[in-house]
């Protein structure tokens, strides 16, 4: 329901009503007092109670995804600026700062347990769906080189020596950056091995 109209003895009486009815608290919503209470003649005859529209607020994820960043910010006590912009792939937020390790954490578990939270937190109540992307002092993009400069020197070593390798563990993310280096490789295979957390990447030889 997107908005309702509801009367009452008083605007404020009207609005309660309406609040009630849609399970919603006051900043949730916009009110349009369509017509004020009047007592009529000698206050007995002709009378009208207010008349109020009720108009549900949009909620969209790139605010809500924002309120939840700063809140998380705030109590853990560091100083960080967030910038925001809309990409093709969703609502990008960059978060800069001094000593923003502990956002990342090892292989930036950290800031992907990060970037998961504040999408689940935007998508419960947002009207649209747009993903949530977070990077730190631009750490998935670096960590993105340094990852696909990784899978082309150990696809060069599978090519030469006929062996597979099997990669440290990662995250979802960097696994798929590794695949994605490597896909149009000729003579290369990737494959994902193992359970979460422990689980690794595999380059080996296509099978001819």
């Amino acid at each position: 329901m997107d908005f309702l109209e509801k009367t009452g003895k008083t605007v404020e009486e009207a609005l309660q009503a309406g609040l009630a009815e849609l399970g919603l608290p006051p900043e949730r919503v916009e009110v349009e007092v369509l017509e004020e209470a009047s007592k009529g003649l000698f206050g007995l005859i002709g009378g009208k109670p207010a008349r109020v529209r009720i108009t549900v607020k949009k909620l969209y994820v790139a605010d809500l995804a924002r309120d939840f960043l700063v809140k998380v910010i705030k109590a853990m006590g560091i100083d960080v600026t967030i910038e925001m912009s809309k990409r093709d792939e969703g609502v990008f937020f960059s978060l800069r700062g001094e000593n923003l390790g502990m956002l990342i954490g090892k292989h930036g578990q950290t800031l992907d347990a990060l970037q998961y939270l504040t999408n689940l937190a935007a998508h419960r109540d947002a009207d649209d769906k747009a993903r949530v992307i977070i990077d730190v002092e631009d750490y998935r993009k670096r960590r993105a080189e340094a990852l696909t400069s990784l899978a082309q020197r150990i696809a060069s070593q599978v090519k030469r020596r006929g062996e597979r390798v099997v990669l440290e563990p990662m995250t979802p993310n960097e696994r798929k950056v590794i695949h994605m280096a490597l896909q149009d490789d000729p003579r290369i295979s990737t494959y994902s091995d193992g359970e979460e957390p422990y689980r690794k990447v595999i380059i080996a030889l296509k099978r001819q």
